[in-house]
């Protein structure tokens, strides 16, 4: 399952390659590593801890052999979840792309008996010479992808040719075909959509997860 930081959004027109990125009003002044402060740009909004908002979080994933749901079928699980997304230090690809970025860890638990069902690690970067942002990110089932877009307070990170990484076993059984993430912060509410689009029992399914969360510390 890909989730992030990855809710239901409604998107904000697109941001032109040459506009101004909504969020990024000024260094966060307080981030200091190796003696200079550093400006996460869009990303500054995101610095915290996040909780989700009751009843909010909704996974719906191809069912398993000997479920409710039938193999393949859709199952829906309400959930709630922990992210946390702290600072990392800058740095620079091919001496010409400098990049700064954010480590975010999500811990994922059904609402309906408190399991720890999901866990997802990654880096969200930006990429001011070149107006983008990057979702680095992988999950424990030996799937990983990157996904981009335009920054804003409203972000569509798509993966593009090459994008999605994952075992030969996976590539013949539950392929990751693509990914796309829709991510809005305002203020201390953050909402997310994870659309993954899965080809897995021998047909293609849309695995997506979504949810309001709001920081509950910087």
């Amino acid at each position: 399952m890909f989730k992030v930081i990855a809710a239901a959004v409604a998107l904000a027109s697109s941001i032109a390659a040459t506009s101004t990125p909504a969020l990024a009003a000024g260094p966060a002044q307080s981030i200091i590593i190796n003696g200079e402060v550093q400006d996460y740009g869009p990303l500054a909004a995101l610095i915290g801890t996040w909780k989700t908002v009751p009843s909010t979080g909704v996974d719906v994933a191809p069912g398993q052999t000997g479920s409710d749901d039938g193999k393949g079928g859709k199952a829906v699980s309400p959930f709630y979840e922990i992210i946390t997304i702290t600072p990392n230090i800058p740095d620079t690809n091919n001496s010409a792309q400098p990049l700064i970025s954010v480590f975010y860890h999500q811990a994922v638990y059904r609402t309906t008996n408190n399991h720890h069902f999901h866990d997802q690690i990654g880096y969200l970067t930006y990429d001011k010479t070149n107006n983008l942002v990057y979702d680095t990110s992988c999950v424990p089932r030996a799937v990983c992808f990157v996904a981009e877009g335009r920054p804003g307070n409203t972000m569509t990170l798509t993966t593009k040719s090459q994008g999605v990484a994952q075992t030969q076993y996976m590539v013949h059984n539950d392929s990751s075909n693509s990914v796309k993430i829709t991510l809005a912060v305002s203020g201390n509410t953050l909402k997310y959509k994870y659309e993954t689009h899965l080809f897995v029992y021998g047909k293609p399914f849309d695995h997506t997860d979504e949810d309001t969360l709001t920081k509950v510390s910087d």
